[in-house]
Formats: structure tokens, sequence, C-alpha cells
């Protein structure tokens, strides 16, 4: 894949990375957090599968940086 489409992977996983921060910071998963001690499911989801879309989208820009070095 070429450049531009893992600078957008990159970008779209930061996006719900901080989506998935916003929503533990609100109301209802503050209270779910006062509860039972963890964030709402859906923001600890958020979260990780934001995390895990950014890093594969930061691996995938280095790792094409670097074929375009070598190739």
């Amino acid at each position: 894949m070429n450049k531009g489409l893992w600078l957008v992977v990159l970008l779209a996983g930061l996006a719900v990375l901080i989506v998935g921060i916003n929503s533990s910071e609100s109301f209802s998963s503050e209270t779910s957090e006062l509860v039972t001690g963890a964030p709402t499911d859906k923001a600890l989801w958020m979260m990780i599968g934001g995390g895990a879309v950014a890093l594969l989208g930061l691996v995938g820009l280095v790792g094409s940086s670097r074929m375009h070095r070598v190739g």
C-alpha cells in the first residue's frame, strides 16, 4: 500500500482513540467506573481498537517508507 493510505489508517485510528478517551470521561462512563472500577465496555473497546489501528497505520507508514529506500 502507499504512504497516503497508511496515513489515513493512522489518522482514523487516532480519531477513534480520541473518541474513546472522550467517551470514557462522559457522565455515564464515570458513573460506571465508580461502581465497577472500569470505564464502559464501549469506551474501552474504542480505545483498544483505535490504538491498534493507529499502531497498524504507523507500522505500515514506517514500513512503506523503508521499502521505498531499499527498492
